[in-house]
């Protein structure tokens, strides 16, 4: 009896039962989008950050030291420690190698430059170096990647192009250079005669410096097989308490607290692993970009759930008020269910069972429409589809049926104030 009254119901009156559904699928469309971003926000935001530099350096240990102690000047004035270039590779071995998306080795050093009548600094780096890695892969590295952001006039130069360069923009407006010219480099042990490949305006540094490939860094300052630093570039997860507590002391952590910091890509477990596999080195996250990537993070995560909550909280009030208007306007059949015997229970039971069908099928279609919204969005924001989560249909479910059974209670409320007597006589 029960279900031949509940599929009567359902369908007579479809044009209000359509709108419940409508209303039901509209906040759980809104829903699934902006919470399956908010699950797959993370990455989109890191990976964003890594196309603005690196947010892990690696430093020789005695060169940490004393920038440490006495800053940049003492550093520059005594580079006694070096890393190897050969172990450069070994950022690609690590357990979090695939989140490493960009990572190039330094040389910086002081050179002589015809017709300037100040040391001009230099910095070698790889421009766009294939690796061989010992698992028979192969990988990129060099700061065509990892300095997309660089402005540049003219060309990149290939690694092997040792008689090219690179020139700041503010250095050369300053000699008055252009694009072809040659200068005359003269380092502690070699020079060079370099043509202007390009004009780089990076907004840093290097806008009063000259670019070469390390192998020309190498043979001016006389250090074959050095480097001064390693940048890296990685997709990593916000830092969070025990990520803090690991970056003062790893020792500090229990077992399981460590395995589960070893195991996640927070910044400062990516750089353990980079000192794990090269000689003498410190590695240390950029605290500036991995905190701002958390902060960004945080604050665009809580819009996103706030803007869900409200998209369901205003389909229960729209889903209240129609349920509301077809309770009282079923007031008639719903007095003659109760004078013929049946309870306020079995009543309600009724009005729940078809709310919950009509919730369900307008949240399984908003559902839907809501996987399409949230691929919109990633493509138009992050230039990358969103992952479907199973997390997040769980949660939609959840919403929607704490939507129908907040929508019910006004409409239980006055069908348990309704009498027969009264309805049935036109009170």
């Amino acid at each position: 009896m029960f279900w031949r009254m509940l599929r009567g119901a359902l369908t007579r009156r479809r044009g209000g039962r359509g709108l419940i559904a409508c209303t039901a699928a509209l906040g759980a469309s809104v829903a699934t989008a902006l919470l399956g971003v908010v699950f797959d926000i993370g990455d989109k935001v890191s990976a964003e950050l890594s196309t603005y530099g690196a947010n892990i350096v690696v430093q020789p240990k005695g060169a940490a030291v004393v920038l440490d102690l006495y800053g940049d000047d003492q550093l520059a004035a005594s580079p006694t420690a070096a890393l190897r270039e050969d172990e450069v590779a070994g950022v690609k071995t690590i357990f979090w190698a695939f989140n490493v998306v960009a990572f190039s080795p330094f040389l910086e050093t002081e050179v002589a430059v015809d017709g300037v009548d100040r040391p001009v600094g230099l910095v070698g780096s790889w421009f766009s170096r294939r690796l061989e890695l010992p698992s028979g892969e192969q990988t990129q590295a060099g700061l065509i990647d990892l300095r997309s952001w660089w402005r540049l006039e003219g060309a990149w130069i290939a690694d092997q192009d040792i008689g090219s360069a690179l020139v700041g923009t503010d250095l050369a407006a300053s000699q008055g250079w252009s694009l072809g010219d040659r200068v005359t480099v003269r380092g502690q042990s070699d020079q060079a005669v370099l043509v202007i490949a390009g004009l780089i305006d990076s907004g840093g540094d290097e806008d009063g410096q000259i670019v070469v490939p390390l192998a020309v860094a190498q043979s001016l300052s006389g250090r074959p097989g050095q480097v001064d630093r390693i940048e890296v570039a990685a997709l990593t997860t916000p830092d969070n308490d025990l990520a803090r507590r690991a970056a003062r002391n790893p020792a500090s952590l229990t077992v399981s607290e460590w395995e589960t910091w070893y195991c996640t890509a927070y910044a400062s477990s990516i750089a353990y692993q980079i000192e794990e596999v090269m000689t003498d080195a410190v590695a240390k996250p950029q605290r500036q970009i991995t905190e701002s990537q958390g902060a960004i993070l945080n604050k665009t995560s809580a819009i996103m759930v706030l803007v869900s909550l409200l998209a369901l909280a205003a389909s229960a009030l729209a889903i209240a008020n129609l349920v509301t208007a077809q309770v009282m306007e079923r007031s008639a059949e719903i007095g003659l269910l109760k004078a013929v015997g049946a309870t306020d229970g079995a009543v309600v039971r009724l009005i729940l069972a078809e709310l919950t069908l009509v919730g369900l099928a307008g949240g399984m279609v908003g559902y839907g429409l809501g996987l399409g919204l949230s691929q919109a969005i990633g493509w138009t924001v992050f230039d990358s589809a969103i992952t479907p989560r199973p997390a997040v249909a769980v949660l939609v479910a959840l919403g929607v049926a704490a939507v129908v059974l907040t929508a019910s209670l006004p409409s239980i409320r006055l069908l348990l104030r309704l009498r027969p007597a009264d309805v049935l006589h036109g009170r």
